[in-house]
């Protein structure tokens, strides 16, 4: 599976999304298991090492947050031997984007509540202003997030509704005008799953909340860009958070549910700040 090149080996490191790794790290042994070299990862995820003795090597690759693959190299009598690319699974097998910082789009990404009415149907709500970033770090698992919604922009298709949502009697908008998610681990969940442990600020209350997060995967955008798309869920109680409003209609059924069921869908673009045109 190699070719010969004109001195070194040579090897491309990508992930299955064709990312390159760049903290990748090649070692090559002999026939004997001896180590001929080691060498880490240029940013593009290349590795062009000097030239070696002729004869057949072992090379492995490295990366923290992703299982080892190793390959064989045939080096000629000049010196080289070319392995083409080689593709990194992530440990246990759920692929992420790269790492670098991720910059949520509100424009493209929704963040709704749905909560129970009379007992009987459900009340969905949207959020129209916030934002947000996600770090993703060469371990997986030191990746982060952090979001700021702005709590007044709250719609669920009544003015009424809508303006006492906002008062003192739920989100108190003049008071705490922000809610905030900062988050503070993350552990594996199942194939693209995680869970995002994080604390959630909430009408002057801040409490520790789990995001249920799938990772949907990354693409190119129009604007010459890279999105990568997420869904996460949660479920909160109001009376975790102070908003202890209720109005008993009869036989114990209250107007509002004590749960919030809580959905994101998001897209973030690769970078510290959106694009122009997006």
């Amino acid at each position: 599976m190699s070719t010969t090149s004109k001195g070194g080996l040579r090897v491309r490191i990508r992930t299955k999304d064709g990312w390159a790794v760049p903290h990748a790290v090649l070692t090559v042994t002999d026939m004997t298991g001896r180590q001929a070299l080691r060498q880490e990862a240029s940013q593009d995820g290349l590795v062009a090492t000097d030239a070696l003795t002729p004869g057949t090597y072992t090379a492995i690759v490295t990366a923290v947050g992703y299982a080892p693959v190793a390959a064989t190299a045939v080096v000629t009598a000049s010196g080289g031997a070319d392995l083409g690319s080689l593709v990194l699974a992530r440990a246990g097998g759920v692929e992420l984007p790269p790492p670098g910082p991720w910059t949520i789009d509100p424009a493209h990404s929704s963040v709704r509540a749905v909560a129970q009415h009379l007992g009987l149907t459900s009340v969905h709500g949207q959020f129209k202003e916030f934002g947000g970033r996600i770090t993703v770090a060469d371990n997986p698992l030191s990746s982060s997030v952090e979001a700021v919604i702005e709590a007044a922009s709250i719609h669920t298709g009544n003015a009424m509704r809508d303006g006492h949502l906002r008062s003192a009697d739920f989100l108190d908008t003049d008071v705490h005008p922000k809610i905030t998610f900062r988050s503070t681990g993350i552990t594996p969940a199942g194939e693209a799953r995680w869970t995002i442990h994080g604390e959630l600020g909430l009408h002057g209350v801040t409490r520790a909340v789990d995001l249920d997060l799938s990772y949907l995967g990354t693409g190119p955008d129009p604007w010459g860009g890279v999105r990568a798309s997420f869904h996460a869920r949660a479920e909160l109680r109001r009376e975790d958070f102070a908003m202890n409003y209720n109005q008993v209609i009869q036989a114990g059924i209250a107007a509002v549910g004590a749960t919030l069921r809580v959905e994101l869908d998001i897209q973030a673009v690769r970078g510290e700040q959106l694009p122009p045109a997006a």
